[in-house]
């Protein structure tokens, strides 16, 4: 790690080590390697999300990528990888734009996507996203005992693969990685084969009403849960309950005795029509209150940052670990950035039903963006810190964002007079939210990316000008890939469509909230449930040791259960697994290798991720390497759970036998043990 002591470095490309040595971080070979990484990310991102409606995280396999490549250069650094997957892992969330972007062609107000105005869209909310996020830096990162699933995995990553840090330790935690990510890559080829399930699920009767339950047979939700901790796992267990275990049984009653209706589609259509309203409204209420929470926390770390802006000024040291992006270029850039965004709103209105409104409109906006984009850059931070930014329910934050945006508007422009007012109305409320929902994507992902540079020694404000350069490459890409797929395939139900999931929702609930059949009562229900929890946590954590993370119990609620039920289930693994851990004569050097493998099954599972969206794209069928389309029906689902339960006794059995055996000196263990203390 870096000398805390080490003055401001006059390079961009270097950084200061303990002796003072320059040490490459954000060189031209690293953007230049990271651009290229982000061209393939960001378009399998895109596809996949329009096909599935759901995204990879990127940091991962960007590391793995850069690590491969870096090799090649005898001076490469921990802190120049970094600077890789920052790159890439930027770009590749934005494309999580598209659950917003593509309603404007839904609804029929694009034909399709104008390359410069959606390059706009993209990088104003992306680079606010980045601004929005540096004052949370020591609020959420440095001073927070968040987890950090992602950035946490990704940091052990590159320091288990710098290949200038070799040791017996390091070298057994590069097999424990590699032994996770192989098994977690076989499982998911065999799943892409059809061979076995990755995902079993079922549909039964609970009095006069119906829920299901499923689970994911995935091996990095497994990682996940080993890595966010047995609170948070509890947390959306809670939320599985009420949302599986009372809500949809309450609103599936009576539905099924109506003539025809077959039960698998009465208990999905409720838990998308009702109880993920619920379970929104509940993410709302936690969300204000996380907020309030974090807020006095966010103005401390903003008045350190200032004052370490006027330390660097004055040309006192400041450590290296502590730059961030001087406060006066960051309100700046942020304040500059409302004029692009006025702008745009601006061009967008002109020739329309609401052309005469035009002035009103843009104020709303500009104010809009600057005063919600906070709120949800904080908001998906944290949701990050939570569970991981893959996992995060960012089209949760998406549906809040459409429906606060449009409330306002229904409240100072008031009710359309005419159905294409009424549409001008609902294109504009999708235009500025894309612009929002960019802020909410990458802040979603940053304070991740920036938790890896605290564990790796990168300097902040180097990473957050990676983040910049790595919004604006991705900028570059998402348009023509948008533009590809709505022109090769369209967005809809119908055969050969690319259904685009969140954005037909979401554009859904912006004409809703015009139209007035907005589902209001769920929301309000929510909203009150959110607050009881909210109260029963604050109790908990004053009278006992314990906690019940509300925007957890949220997020339990409102994701599938294929999620909500495998990811406490890697916590509890996680928490055994420590439990035992803590009787061995090492036990922070085995609790270090129980995160190792934890990382190995998500990088397995994000390479081969990326490796089958490309196979896809290509072959134009989600069922390229499938042995047989439909699979082998029950065999198959027999077969999913076997494995998969038989690949988690067998690598976790592997490490504990691996972390016992004694390492070749004890000075060498004990100092791997104080980096495993560091990390």
């Amino acid at each position: 790690m870096a000398n805390s002591g080490a003055t401001a470095p006059a390079q961009a490309g270097t950084a200061t080590d303990t002796q003072s040595n320059p040490v490459k971080e954000l060189t031209i070979r690293g953007i230049i390697i990271g651009g290229v990484i982000t061209l393939i990310f960001t378009a399998a991102n895109v596809y996949l999300g329009l096909k599935v409606g759901l995204t990879f995280a990127t940091s991962i396999p960007a590391a793995v990528i850069s690590m491969a490549v870096l090799r090649a250069w005898k001076d490469h650094t921990v802190q120049e990888n970094n600077i890789v997957q920052t790159i890439a892992s930027a770009a590749g969330t934005l494309s999580a734009i598209i659950f917003v972007l593509p309603g404007l062609v839904i609804i029929g107000w694009w034909n399709g996507f104008p390359y410069w105005t959606t390059v706009a869209v993209c990088a104003v909310g992306g680079i606010l996203g980045v601004m929005y996020s540096i004052p949370l830096r020591r609020a959420l990162v440095t001073n927070s005992d968040l987890p950090y699933p992602e950035g946490v995995a990704a940091a052990e990553v590159l320091k288990v693969g710098d290949s200038h840090q070799a040791s017996e330790e390091n070298t057994r935690g590069l097999k424990i990685i590699a032994a996770g990510g192989i098994s977690a890559a076989v499982m998911n080829l065999l799943v892409a084969m059809k061979v076995i399930a990755g995902e079993v699920s079922t549909v039964f009767r609970v009095g006069p009403g119906a829920t299901m339950l499923g689970s994911s047979l995935s091996l990095a939700l497994i990682g996940i849960g080993h890595l966010i901790g047995i609170t948070v796992g509890i947390a959306m267990i809670v939320g599985l309950l009420l949302s599986y275990g009372f809500f949809l049984p309450f609103y599936t009653s009576g539905k099924l005795n109506e003539a025809g209706a077959n039960i698998q589609d009465v208990v999905g259509g409720t838990f998308s029509t009702d109880v993920r309203f619920i379970g929104a409204g509940v993410m709302a209420i936690a969300a204000v209150w996380t907020l309030i929470k974090v807020m006095g926390p966010i103005f401390k770390g903003m008045k350190e940052s200032m004052e370490a802006s006027r330390k660097r000024q004055a040309g006192i040291a400041v450590a290296r670990e502590e730059q961030d992006i001087p406060v006066n270029i960051l309100g700046g850039t942020i304040l500059a950035l409302l004029i692009p965004v006025g702008a745009l709103i601006y061009m967008f209105l002109r020739e329309t039903h609401l052309e005469g409104h035009t002035g009103k409109l843009v104020t709303i906006s500009v104010v809009y963006v600057l005063v919600i984009g906070l709120f949800v850059a904080a908001v998906c931070g944290y949701m990050a810190g939570l569970i991981g930014s893959s996992n995060s329910p960012i089209s949760g934050v998406g549906i809040l964002i459409v429906i606060i945006g449009a409330l306002l508007i229904l409240a100072v422009h008031g009710k359309s007079t005419s159905e294409g007012e009424t549409n001008a109305l609902i294109a504009y409320t999708l235009f500025t939210a894309a612009v929002v929902f960019g802020v909410a994507t990458i802040s979603n992902d940053n304070l991740q990316d920036l938790k890896t540079g605290q564990l790796v020694g990168a300097t902040p404000w180097k990473q957050q000008v990676a983040l910049v350069i790595g919004v604006g490459f991705g900028s570059l890409v998402i348009p023509p890939v948008l533009d590809l797929m709505a022109k090769a395939f369209g967005f809809g139900t119908d055969p050969g469509q690319l259904a685009a999931p969140q954005a037909s929702l979401i554009s859904a609930l912006a004409k809703g909230v015009f139209g007035g059949s907005l589902a209001w009562d769920k929301l309000c229900i929510g909203i009150g449930v959110g607050v009881v929890i909210i109260i029963i946590d604050e109790v908990l954590k004053l009278t006992t040791r314990a906690a019940l993370p509300p925007l957890a119990v949220g997020m339990g609620m409102y994701l599938p259960s294929s999620l909500t039920i495998i990811i406490p289930i890697g916590a509890f693994i996680g928490f055994f697994y420590d439990k035992w851990a803590n009787k061995t004569k090492n036990p922070e050097m085995t609790k270090r290798f129980g995160v190792l493998l934890a990382t190995g099954l998500i990088v397995g599972e994000s390479l081969f991720g990326v490796l089958n969206a490309g196979i896809i794209a290509a072959a134009g069928t989600d069922t390229a390497l499938a042995i047989k389309a439909e699979g082998f029906g029950v065999v198959s689902d027999i077969a999913g759970i076997l494995l998969f339960v038989l690949v988690i006794w067998g690598t976790y059995r592997w490490v504990k036998k691996v972390s016992v055996k004694p390492l070749a000196t004890d000075a060498g263990a004990s100092a791997n043990v104080q980096v495993g203390q560091n990390s």
